[in-house]
């Protein structure tokens, strides 16, 4: 199949990981899976400092959340560079992780053509010119087997700026969730950033086009449309037109519905730390329904936001959507 080259199985990188915490007894949900999304702005000295402990209370919150039967069955993580990034999934008793593309994982470009012109402006005193120094900084996390994975690294004309320091791609895992009769596709990415670039809003945006575009040659190729799907990550969308106007776009071709969008458009209550994320408008999470199975967004709790102090463990929200699966039939 055309393209299928640049999609990677990486078996290799699925661990099936000790709990650090006891899995807490009883029989899940027949019809709901919780997902949290959470950019844990796990970056390595000299890029963040006092990362490793922020990190751990991370994990911490997670096993705490987990003895208490509260811990959310999936999660997908961005900026886990380091170590102490990967270990929450251990630490925080989740039996099955998978990681994205390494540094290494080179991709062909998705429209056979590599962007001469755009390269040639690269410049090395913004990261652009070196090759990544750090793998994706993607990780899936799940309670639940995970009985498949597809990889994609994003092309070189695909990054602009200091971002092209870190080998941005998308991982999916297939994840067989008890009590449902189809596994669950599960897709996670980390979007080029705007204006912390260190380069031209053009120039940033050209990249974004690029990846979104790949992303969803990834999604097409690796993505089984007999299965439901739950796509999140950092969209990195902001309050750019533009951008709004491209992952709409990208949306509107899943047929997915976003959890946070619809929620406010159904004018639940929602935290505050919710209506935070969904107004700044990068971390997303998108349901996806199959023709035998409606996925619909019935919950958000955000059990990483702003503490009592107003502080918070990264510089993002991370928020857990509960969703209800169930056959199409049932409204």
């Amino acid at each position: 199949m055309a393209g299928a080259a640049w999609i990677t199985p990486i078996s290799g990188k699925v661990a099936a990981v000790p709990p650090a915490t006891p899995i807490v007894a009883g029989t899940p949900s027949r019809d709901v899976l919780s997902v949290l999304t959470y950019n844990v702005h796990g970056l390595p000295w000299p890029f963040a400092v006092g990362r490793p402990a922020a990190l751990r209370q991370i994990a911490a919150r997670l096993a705490s959340m987990r003895a208490e039967g509260a811990a959310p069955e999936i999660v997908v993580m961005q900026e886990a560079f380091t170590g102490a990034a990967v270990r929450i999934g251990r630490e925080a008793g989740y039996r099955y992780v998978v990681q994205g593309p390494d540094a290494r994982q080179r991709d062909a470009d998705p429209d056979g053509a590599t962007d001469a012109a755009f390269l040639a402006k690269a410049r090395w005193n913004r990261g652009e010119t070196e090759g990544p120094l750090l793998d994706s900084g993607l990780v899936i996390l799940s309670d639940y087997p995970i009985v498949a994975t597809e990889t994609v690294a994003y092309p070189r004309d695909a990054c602009a700026g200091y971002d092209c320091l870190a080998n941005k791609g998308a991982v999916l895992a297939r994840v067989a969730v008890p009590g449902l009769p189809a596994p669950v596709d599960i897709v996670t990415t980390h979007l080029n950033c705007r204006e912390r670039t260190g380069v031209s809003v053009a120039r940033a945006d050209t990249a974004y086009r690029r990846e979104l575009a790949t992303l969803a040659g990834f999604i097409a190729r690796a993505h089984d449309p007999q299965l439901p799907m739950i796509v999140a990550g950092d969209f990195n969308v902001g309050k750019s037109m533009s951008r709004r106007a491209a992952v709409a776009a990208a949306i509107e071709g899943l047929g997915a519905q976003p959890a946070l969008a619809t929620m406010v458009g159904d004018h639940a209550m929602l935290p505050a730390d919710a209506l935070l994320s969904w107004r700044k408008n990068k971390d997303l999470q998108l349901a996806v329904s199959s023709p035998a199975t409606r996925v619909s967004v019935q919950a958000i709790a955000t059990p990483f936001g702003h503490d009592i102090g107003g502080t918070m463990l990264s510089d993002h929200v991370g928020y857990i959507a509960s969703y209800r699966i169930t056959p199409s039939a049932v409204s």
